[in-house]
């Protein structure tokens, strides 16, 4: 016998249960985690009857937000905002007669844990045959033969589970995913993109991805990726265009290793973007597509020689409809489209020996809050790229340039706010001039001269637009 989870929450919910004579079981992925040291905020339970109307007195109770899931079969979600971060309560019907027999058509074995609530403590735990020791040898192993027929999106969890667990899919597992990946196709795309976006926010993005494109998974969340297969590239790469992407992904993981213990960049890439996904998972998802539009700018010259010219903006057109696929919010879209379209603007500073002021201006200024993801994502590029005309001292000078970027990016963010010596209203005032579409053009022409340090006062900026317009 264990303590129930020492929350108020837990104890109104229990009284609820009681109240309306229902059996309440915690199932999953809570004591899964309890048993692994890993603190979750997820809590699944599965009722008797009833789900439905218990998670709705809940959710009034702790003044909690409530979600209907599926009326049909009786799921819901409450919602609650903690000190400690936000905290989920899903509730499901029994899917059978029993908890045993619900148990039996759960996903994976290791999911399968569950321990009814009662007297204010957990009862003994239960599970399916063999979770013990697939929790023991760290495996992920569907439950039965019918389980991704039940929920196709049970296939793409696997991988989430790998991901976030940093366990193994048994091999039987394995092979039922690869022969029913298609079922995916009918699952809504806000549940695969869910799924995708636990992969991408682990540790280990790189291999799962891998593991989900050799299985011929990947395809089937997006299928977009397969013009890259097999397009050969230049002498500066030693791998395709897919498999290079896919080296990016893993090369970017390794810089941000090296990179932990910059607290300003954990911040940054932590951050939630309005879809509740952080922006380092953004950033690896740019990884796998920053070169998608190589294939439809592909060029060959008299010699042979391959070029890709303008395949960043070809690849803006091809991620937006990837981004509205997976139905990412619009400011994750366009995080998104700003890593592709951006990728290659970093290596163009580092073809000078030091970039110009104005050069590093305008790149900041273009790439706004993705400055320093595009950067992360520029040295990731370089270092997947190890062809035979490719130097150490190529690697080597691009680091130098981004590295103190990267550092200048977080100091800018230190500053005091930067305030416009001059603004709409002063060119129709102080200058009588009309609005148009050139009072964009003079305001960023002034904006950057002050940037530079060229002028410091309204006078001077008033001199500049009346000299160039």
């Amino acid at each position: 016998m264990s303590s129930f989870p020492d929350h108020p929450e837990f104890q109104l919910l229990q009284q609820l249960a009681c109240a309306a004579k229902q059996r309440l079981f915690l199932v999953g992925g809570f004591l899964r985690d309890r048993q692994l040291a890993r603190q979750g905020r997820d809590l699944d339970f599965a009722v008797s009857a009833g789900a439905i109307a218990l998670a709705r007195r809940f959710a009034k109770g702790i003044r909690g937000a409530f979600v209907l899931l599926d009326e049909k079969n009786g799921c819901a979600r409450v919602a609650r905002k903690r000190p400690d971060g936000l905290w989920t309560y899903d509730f499901a019907d029994f899917r059978a007669a029993s908890i045993k027999r619900d148990l039996a058509r759960r996903d994976f074995t290791i999911n399968t844990f569950a321990a009814e609530i009662a007297d204010g403590v957990l009862s003994r735990v239960i599970a399916c045959p063999g979770a013990g020791a697939d929790m023991a040898s760290k495996t992920i192993r569907m439950v039965s033969a019918r389980a991704f027929k039940d929920d196709p999106l049970r296939i793409l969890r696997a991988y989430s589970l790998q991901a976030q667990l940093e366990f193994r899919i048994a091999p039987l597992t394995r092979k039922r995913m690869q022969a029913e990946r298609a079922l995916i196709r009918a699952v809504s795309p806000e549940r695969v993109r869910e799924e995708l976006f636990k992969v991408l926010s682990s540790r280990c993005a790189g291999k799962v991805i891998r593991d989900m494109d050799r299985d011929g998974v990947l395809f089937e969340v997006i299928p977009q990726v397969r013009v890259m297969y097999g397009v050969v590239q230049g002498g500066y790469h030693h791998l395709d265009v897919w498999k290079h992407s896919l080296e990016t992904l893993s090369q970017l993981e390794k810089l941000l290793k090296e990179l932990s213990g910059d607290a300003d960049l954990k911040v940054y890439l932590d951050e939630k973007l309005a879809g509740g996904h952080s922006r380092g998972a953004v950033l690896k998802l740019a990884c796998l597509l920053h070169d998608i539009g190589k294939p439809d700018t592909m060029k060959k010259d008299a010699q042979g020689n391959k070029s890709f010219h303008g395949h960043e903006h070809a690849g803006r057109h091809i991620v937006r409809v990837i981004a509205r696929q997976l139905v990412l919010s619009t400011r994750e879209r366009h995080a998104l489209e700003d890593m592709v379209t951006l990728h290659l603007r970093p290596g163009y500073l580092a073809n000078f020996k030091r970039p110009s002021d104005k050069a590093v201006f305008r790149y900041f200024r273009d790439a706004g809050d993705e400055a320093a993801a595009i950067l992360l994502l520029c040295m990731a590029d370089q270092r997947a790229t190890r062809g035979p005309l490719t130097t150490a001292e190529d690697l080597g000078h691009m680091e130098h340039i981004c590295m103190p970027l990267l550092r200048l990016y977080f100091q800018k963010k230190k500053d005091k706010p930067f305030v416009r010596l001059l603004n709409g209203d002063n060119l129709i005032r102080d200058l009588g001039l009309k609005p148009g579409p050139d009072f964009s053009k003079w305001l960023d022409m002034v904006e950057e001269a002050q940037q530079l340090g060229k002028i410091t006062t309204k006078d001077e900026a008033l001199a500049l637009v009346r000299k160039a317009g």
